[in-house]
């Protein structure tokens, strides 16, 4: 086994001692399109700590998880939740917000630009939305 995937296993690992934090600050929601009642999964934010956190953490639903990863398989209608979840108190659901919509808009989608012209972040969250995508 290479040193890569046990890597990846422990910090896999690490990720999922946080979900008690993650299910409480989320209501058991996603905090992306606020659906409950199905499974949720925490991703991290790049650029990563080198300790997983729940402050560079997000809890998500599998359908948000699956068009975040690849995005060429992104439905546009899906995302019009960001609205929302733009203005959420967590800094971390902010920024992934906003590097979602910059990937719509960059798609042509009038409503995402919309969005992001109303959009306000804190000059710290604007340079991390910036340092992934």
């Amino acid at each position: 086994m290479s040193t890569g995937f046990q890597g990846k296993f422990h910090r896999q690992n690490m990720l999922s001692r946080l979900a008690k934090d993650l299910v409480r600050r989320s209501r058991s929601k996603c905090e992306l399109c606020e659906k409950s009642g199905v499974k949720l999964e925490a991703l991290e934010l790049l650029p990563l700590e080198e300790e997983p956190c729940v402050d560079g953490s997000i809890f998500i639903c599998d359908e948000c998880h699956k068009q975040i990863i690849t995005p060429k398989k992104m439905i546009p209608a899906h995302w019009r939740c960001l609205n929302n979840a733009l203005w959420s108190e967590v800094p971390a659901v902010q920024v992934m917000s906003v590097r979602i919509l910059r990937r719509l808009e960059k798609s042509g989608h009038h409503w995402a630009e919309e969005l992001l012209e109303n959009a306000y972040l804190e000059p710290e969250l604007e340079e991390w939305s910036l340092q992934a995508d």
